[in-house]
């Protein structure tokens, strides 16, 4: 298990380094710039991200009465914004590419400095080590990002060439990593079974996509990556605070369940998104 466990963590980070860095190779810095121009779109994304989803977690962990870790892995996603497996989900669902990416970003950035402000009201006692966690999420998102915009700006011609390995690694990568991860898993997963922990990350997760889709301005496209960007939390940011600040397994084991649940959920729906864009441009 140990094997599989480390198997999986390196399918993980080869799947969000090689994503980043295609979606930096692919794209301009002022396309990012200007898909963010729109100050009612980010200031929406940023209420749907960092007020309505933690009052959703919260909501939730009240109304189904979760055991006390299982609530506190759930407040620690809610909170938790800017998930790096949001550009590849918006490219699989036709959504608006530069927006996720910025989006993204603008949301991870965030949540550096967010969740030291709002987890000690939802969560008395608990610290959070925001340095860490700005380091985790610059490794594993801000510098692939960022290198693969230099060489994009520098090297074009390098970069065009480089583009379509790299979308063919994540590619590749996506659906064994989930499986993966729910192999290595399987025991923690077991572990939530009846304690309401799957159903309260389910509902989580239809929440946000909700909550994004609505809120996501007139353009279908970017509510499809406003809706996958809510529904999926950021991963990374979860499990440094979860790590540093409990010494209950169980936390941890609920933000890993609730995780492998989102992309479980999403991917499909991704597809099904995908599909009907295609019915529409074709009609």
């Amino acid at each position: 298990m140990d094997l599989l466990n480390k198997v999986a963590t390196t399918a993980l980070l080869g799947f969000v380094v090689s994503s980043m860095m295609a979606m930096g190779v692919g794209f301009t810095v002022r396309q990012i710039i200007d898909a963010l121009r729109d100050v009612r779109l980010v200031l929406l994304a940023l209420l749907a991200n960092f007020v309505a989803m933690p009052l959703g977690a919260l909501a939730l962990d009240k109304m189904l009465r979760l055991d006390e870790p299982l609530g506190v892995g759930l407040l620690l996603l809610g909170a938790a914004a800017g998930a790096p497996f949001l550009p590849k989900l918006t490219e699989l669902a036709k959504g608006n590419l530069p927006f996720a990416v910025g989006i993204m970003v603008l949301l991870a950035v965030g949540t550096v400095g967010y969740l030291p402000l709002v987890l000690p009201f939802l969560l008395p006692g608990v610290n959070v080590n925001s340095a860490k966690i700005a380091g985790w999420l610059f490794l594993l998102t801000l510098f692939p990002l960022a290198a693969g915009l230099a060489l994009r700006a520098r090297y074009w011609r390098l970069a065009a060439r480089v583009k379509p390995v790299l979308d063919c690694v994540s590619n590749v990568s996506l659906v064994p990593m989930v499986l993966l991860l729910a192999a290595a898993n399987i025991d923690k997963i077991l572990h939530v079974f009846g304690t309401r922990g799957i159903l309260a990350g389910m509902l989580l997760i239809a929440l946000g996509v909700g909550i994004g889709w609505l809120l996501g301005g007139p353009g279908i496209d970017t509510r499809r990556a406003l809706a996958l960007g809510t529904g999926q939390r950021n991963i990374a940011a979860a499990l440094v605070v979860a790590s540093e600040s409990f010494s209950d397994p169980s936390v941890v084991i609920m933000i890993i369940v609730v995780t492998i649940v989102g992309l479980l959920m999403l991917i499909p729906l991704c597809h099904v998104l995908a599909s009907y864009a295609f019915e529409q441009s074709g009609s």
